[in-house]
């Protein structure tokens, strides 16, 4: 089992149901999934950025990505209907908790002029987005081998919460947020 959720389970939901003035343990919010998408804009030019942010995407998620594809044609971009784009990894459970984890104790402290995460990067359900700036920041990546650097936008589904609650929901995991 995932050590943030052994910590979660002990620990985060007593001190949320306090906090948030909330005694049933299901209206807590919690994380749903977490999701990490690589938009490749360049692709239109070079076939081989895809599969290099796919092999890239893989290593840190821990599982094969999916594709994505453009749904409409945009002259301007240079863009067809039906062309490949992007790629995402969905994940949840054990995986879920363990990639946070590491991205929260090894990731982030390698980021440049870190001052803390932007804490208005909430939606209004309570999902919390941030981007990556390049893949070279997690340690599954061989800085040798990297043929594009390739950056990441990260989605955390929070599940029962708002703005508010998620804020002290990720607080509480450890995610270090601007003061």
């Amino acid at each position: 089992m995932a050590r943030l959720f052994d910590k979660y389970k002990k620990e985060i939901v007593p001190a949320l149901k306090e906090k948030l003035n909330i005694k049933n343990p299901m209206a807590l919010p919690r994380l749903e999934k977490i999701i990490i998408s690589a938009g490749v804009g360049k692709a239109t030019e070079n076939k081989d950025r895809i599969e290099a942010a796919m092999k890239d995407l893989a290593l840190i998620a821990g599982q094969r990505p999916v594709v994505t594809f453009a749904r409409q044609s945009v002259s301007g971009f240079k863009l067809r209907e039906n062309e490949k784009i992007g790629c995402k990894v969905t994940l949840r459970r054990t995986r879920m908790y363990e990639f946070l984890d590491k991205f929260i104790n090894l990731v982030i402290p390698r980021f440049r002029d870190f001052r803390g995460l932007n804490n208005k990067s909430f939606d209004k359900g309570g999902n919390f987005n941030m981007g990556v700036s390049e893949q070279t920041l997690f340690p599954e990546i061989n800085i040798d081998q990297v043929q594009f650097t390739q950056g990441f936008d990260i989605t955390l589904v929070i599940s029962n919460g708002n703005q508010k609650a998620s804020y002290e929901l990720l607080k509480s995991f450890g995610m270090p947020f601007r003061s």
